[in-house]
């Protein structure tokens, strides 16, 4: 008879549609069912999982959700992330204008 593999927390995550620490605090809190291997790693039975899912309708995957992120926080979070890619831009364009007008 061949082995039931176990699942990992990503795992389950990705059954679930929830993030690892999520799995975690279920896990904790006693809602999903977990094996530990080496009292270290939590392991999950696909069955389990699965049966899980099917009577929580909460944890449905959450791609399908449209998350509120405000156009403010988007332009903030662009220019948080890129403002060396800009300020290198307006340097670069700035000596070009120096140099093509002759100064």
């Amino acid at each position: 008879m061949a082995e039931e593999k176990f699942l990992t927390v990503r795992d389950a995550s990705l059954i679930l549609g929830v993030s690892e620490k999520e799995i975690v605090d279920l896990v904790e809190t006693g809602s999903l069912p977990a094996y530990r291997i080496g009292g270290v790693y939590l392991r999950f039975k696909k069955a389990q999982v699965f049966e899980f899912k099917n009577k929580s309708p909460v944890f449905s995957p959450r791609l399908s959700r449209n998350p509120v992120y405000p156009f403010k926080d988007r332009l903030s979070d662009f220019l948080y992330f890129n403002d060396f890619y800009i300020l290198a831009a307006i340097v670069i364009i700035s000596l070009l204008i120096i140099i093509f007008r002759g100064y």
